[in-house]
């Protein structure tokens, strides 16, 4: 079920706009985190988020819809389907990643317990994402502008 502002988002010029529109609510964020780690099936992302089923039913149909998530048929050929991430739906990790690394700097005490992300190769934490230029240098909100698209007339 959309929410009244939900068809300006999806048709707006602002590409942060449209994101939010598909995966803007905090279940579907965590719904695309579970699949990162594993969930395939309703009952995975049911069992590990506690959601209701009804609110995970709407969630991972609008996912679909929009091209995050698709179905298959269930690897081990029973007769339920399985949830996998599209090309879309991985192209949200450093998204995900810039939460998790705004959320250990802004929503953790000190020394509190929290998940780490680290690469599994090295066995070492992600290093921080960093927003460049085209040359390199490093910017942010203070050093960048959001050109927005001349409207007919």
């Amino acid at each position: 079920m959309s929410s009244p502002g939900a068809s300006a988002l999806r048709t707006s010029t602002c590409p942060v706009a449209r994101a939010t529109a598909v995966v803007g609510d905090r279940w579907s964020l965590l719904i695309v985190r579970e699949a990162y780690d594993g969930a395939r099936r309703f009952n995975d992302f049911q069992r590990r988020l506690g959601m209701a089923k009804n609110i995970l039913s709407g969630r991972l149909r609008a996912l679909v819809a929009d091209g995050v998530l698709e179905t298959t048929p269930a690897a081990d050929g029973g007769p339920y389907h399985e949830y996998r991430l599209t090309e879309a739906g991985l192209d949200l990790f450093p998204v995900l990643v810039a939460l998790r690394q705004w959320g250990e700097a802004h929503a953790f005490a000190e020394g509190e317990p929290r998940s780490e992300l680290v690469d599994d190769r090295a066995g070492r934490p992600v290093v921080p994402l960093r927003v460049v230029a085209a040359d390199g240098r490093p910017v942010d909100a203070t050093t960048t502008v959001v050109r927005k698209p001349r409207t007919a007339a």
